[in-house]
């Protein structure tokens, strides 16, 4: 994925406004006309605003859980040597409440390591994965040189999202605070630029 440029950050926000599906499409038409790639790229982000929109409207009470795997599959866990995609895990570099980052190797179309955040096995709920793919746009959306591009999005042969980075080589920020014994406000001020 490129950059999202002020160009696509513009036709996305018009689109939100268009509700009706034909409209939105033609909407769509003329401002991608020529370009079948960002058409693509701007239905995707199109979609994980609406299921964010969808899990937003929720007015704080979670939709109820229901498991995206089919559970003969949930036992089937990605990790080290897994290809997906054209992504081949090499090896789990973090962990968070939704989610596990490992870094990873691409080929094509060409060699590249990446970091490739994927939803934990048992998360894969409807309000977790809204959650996730808000967080996947939301990061797709960013342009700023101290916050990591999203390069590619999609999920697992199993149904789990995911999304893929650049690989930003380094300590966990935490680990960083706690040994330079930072204040809160210190940790604070790190965010700052």
């Amino acid at each position: 994925m490129s950059d999202f440029n002020e160009r696509e950050e513009a036709i996305f926000d018009e689109a939100r406004h268009y509700t009706h599906p034909a409209r939105r499409a033609a909407y769509l038409d003329l401002a991608c006309a020529g370009d079948p790639v960002l058409r693509q790229r701007l239905e995707t982000l199109l979609a994980g605003d609406q299921r964010a929109d969808d899990f937003l409207d929720t007015n704080g009470q979670l939709p109820e859980a229901k498991t995206i795997i089919e559970p003969e599959t949930a036992t089937i866990a990605e990790g080290p040597g897994t290809q997906i995609g054209k992504y081949k895990l090499l090896q789990q570099i973090g962990e968070g409440g939704m989610g596990v980052v490992y870094m990873a190797e691409q080929h094509e179309p060409f060699d590249k390591r990446v970091a490739l955040k994927i939803i934990k096995l048992g998360m894969d709920t409807k309000a977790v994965v809204a959650r996730f793919e808000a967080e996947r746009q939301a990061l797709a959306l960013m342009n700023h040189p101290n916050i990591a591009k999203v390069l590619d999005a999609g999920a697992t042969d199993t149904g789990r999202p995911y999304f893929v980075m650049e690989l930003v080589k380094g300590v966990p920020i935490t680990e960083y605070c706690d040994k330079q014994k930072l204040s809160t406000k210190e940790r604070l001020e790190l965010f700052i630029p």
